[in-house]
C-alpha cells in the first residue's frame, strides 16, 4: 500500500488542506494516487463499479466551474443514490422490518448551558 493511503483512520486533513492551498497540482496528483490505491485494494468484483463512479465524480468536478458548484452536484448525486427507486433506502427497507421501522416519536430533550 502506498504512502498516500495507509489506513482510512490515518487521514490527515491538515496535510491535505495545506497541500491543496500551497500546491494544487501536487494535491490533485496525490489525490488521484490515493483514490487509485484505495480502489486497487478492493476485490476485483467491486473495482469496475467504483472506477466508473470515480470517473463520473471527476467529470462533475471538471465541468462544475467552482468547487462549490461541484459540491452541490455531487451532493445531489449522493441523495439520488439514496432515494432513487433501487437506492440505498429501498435496499435497507428490503432487508426486513428491523431496518424499516418508523422512527420513535418521543425524545429526551437535553438542556445545554453556557
Amino acid at each position: 500500500m502506498g504512502q498516500h493511503l495507509r489506513n482510512a483512520l490515518e487521514f490527515d486533513f491538515s496535510h491535505w488542506s495545506r497541500l491543496a492551498r500551497q500546491d494544487p497540482p501536487e494535491f490533485e496528483r496525490q489525490r488521484q494516487l490515493a483514490i487509485d490505491e484505495l480502489i486497487d485494494r478492493l476485490p476485483q468484483h467491486r473495482r469496475l463499479r467504483l472506477q466508473r463512479l470515480q470517473w463520473r465524480i471527476d467529470q462533475v468536478r471538471r465541468r462544475a466551474g467552482t468547487p462549490m458548484a461541484a459540491c452541490l452536484v455531487l451532493s445531489r448525486m449522493m441523495w439520488d443514490s439514496v432515494l432513487e427507486e433501487d437506492g440505498l433506502l429501498h435496499t435497507l427497507g428490503a432487508r426486513g422490518p428491523a431496518h424499516s421501522r418508523p422512527p420513535a416519536r418521543e425524545a429526551t430533550i437535553l438542556p445545554f448551558r453556557r
